[in-house]
């Protein structure tokens, strides 16, 4: 992952920050599940914090978050010094530290992940899947789903 980000180093942040807006409302914002707008505002009915927690980098989810009204975003962050990108990562959201992302983010923010909910689609993912009191696998990889399956968890489809 990092070895990618390398290529972007000396690239101006708002030209991929443009660029990446674009992406999204061409590509991302007309595929939002209705499912997970239903489950988002369940969570907010409760007065939950809704997270996103992901590992990629921080353009197309903080946009997401903000369409759908999403408290915290939480994910993989480019490093970028005077507008430019360095090529290396500022912070990494993916693997084991995805869970050490989201255990600091709760002791700073007062929320209880034993008593949380996470939804993944992906095995990668189980790390943090483990960490929650309530796991749901999404459209699940079939890894995921037969983890899922044999472990009782939620599994749920969403269009």
């Amino acid at each position: 992952m990092e070895n990618s980000f390398s290529t972007l180093a000396g690239e101006s942040e708002y030209d991929l920050t443009q660029k990446g807006q674009r992406w999204f409302q061409e590509c991302v914002e007309h595929e939002i599940s209705y499912d997970a707008v239903k489950a988002i505002e369940h969570h907010r009915q409760r007065v939950e914090k809704t997270v996103l927690l992901t590992a990629s980098t921080q353009y197309t989810p903080e946009a997401l978050s903000a369409m759908l009204n999403i408290d915290h975003t939480l994910c993989s962050r480019l490093e970028v010094v005077d507008g430019k990108f360095t090529g290396r990562l500022e912070s990494r959201c993916y693997g084991k530290h995805k869970v050490s992302t989201a255990e600091e983010f709760a002791q700073l923010h007062g929320v209880d992940l034993d008593r949380s909910t996470f939804y993944s689609d992906s095995y990668l993912d189980l790390p943090m899947l483990n960490r929650v009191h309530t796991p749901v696998a999404v459209n699940p990889d079939w890894r995921l789903k037969r983890h899922a399956k044999r472990a009782g968890w939620q599994i749920e489809y969403w269009s």
